[in-house]
């Protein structure tokens, strides 16, 4: 901990959203307001002022862990510039969150050949612009539900699916109203670790130094505990092992031939195509250079 590495010199006082008061959507004003030194950020839910910062997630565009970090390596420096340029803010560390999959109330359990074309008409839960566009892509229904109101309403039919990673969808016990779990990636909920520039600049070069050190040890320990949680929350949510309590006993339902070729078509057809408009050419340009490369997808210009 820094605590520690410091001898006891840098401490923080670190409280969730939920105990100030926040959505989460806020955060990156606050920072630059000088509210907070360091703020966590979903990169997603503070694309308001940057669209380009939304680019390191769009919906369904990496189907594994690896290839979302090699994503995010290529992308870093733009993302730096971004929060200097919109929130005077200095980018520490980017991290990701178990992948964001579907989960669906779909009735009978016997039904294992559930695919993404049955899901046209559905009422999903979301969060995101880049996700609604991939449900649009669905031909379905976005819904925007606060994650805590998202059980009772996929109990009352409000929603039919909702999106959330692995491990959340368990913890929270998603399992007790939805069928079946869809393991299509939807992206890995890419977080922000920022300090204000302003207080990062009062720091002397040593402090500034360890804090890179240590938070580049922190970054690794949790790519590596992600991936660990990512494959738990499955097992959890299916039929185990579980190490942390019941298996949910959802149905795993695998992309196969077809759901892939449909994803594909909806990631660059909708989620890509409908990103690249919001964030301008340069902007299209930049990604087509990095993330795109990684992933072989060219954004329209």
């Amino acid at each position: 901990t820094l605590p520690g590495a410091s001898g006891g010199n840098l401490t923080a006082n670190a409280k969730p959203y939920t105990e100030v008061g926040l959505s989460g959507f806020e955060v990156m004003r606050l920072l630059k307001l000088g509210t907070y030194d360091v703020v966590h950020a979903v990169a997603t839910f503070v694309a308001q002022d940057s669209p380009a910062l939304e680019g390191v997630d769009l919906a369904g565009v990496a189907q594994d862990l690896d290839t979302y970090r090699a994503m995010m390596e290529a992308y870093k420096d733009v993302m730096a510039r971004e929060l200097a340029d919109k929130y005077n803010a200095k980018l520490l560390m980017l991290y990701s969150f178990p992948s964001q999959q579907l989960y669906c109330n779909l009735g009978d359990k016997k039904t294992t050949k559930t695919h993404l074309a049955d899901l046209k008409g559905k009422k999903i839960r979301t969060y995101s612009t880049t996700l609604g566009d991939f449900i649009e892509g669905l031909d379905a229904s976005a819904v925007t539900i606060a994650f805590a109101e998202v059980v009772p309403a996929l109990q009352k039919g409000v929603a039919d699916c909702g999106i959330t990673g692995t491990e959340p969808a368990y913890n929270a016990k998603w399992w007790q109203v939805v069928t079946h779990n869809i393991r299509v990636r939807l992206g890995y909920a890419a977080t922000i670790l920022a300090i204000n520039m302003d207080t990062w600049n009062s720091l002397n070069d040593e402090t500034r130094e360890l804090m890179t050190a240590e938070i580049s040890k922190l970054e690794d320990e949790i790519w590596t505990a992600t991936k660990i949680a990512d494959q738990q929350g499955m097992d959890c949510n299916a039929s185990g092992p579980c190490p942390r309590g019941e298996p949910g006993e959802m149905v795993p339902v695998e992309p196969n031939a077809a759901d892939k070729a449909k994803l594909q078509d909806i990631v660059e057809n909708y989620v890509v195509k409908r990103w690249a408009k919001r964030c301008g050419t340069d902007c299209t340009r930049e990604w087509n250079d990095t993330v795109g490369q990684v992933v072989n997808i060219k954004a329209p210009l």
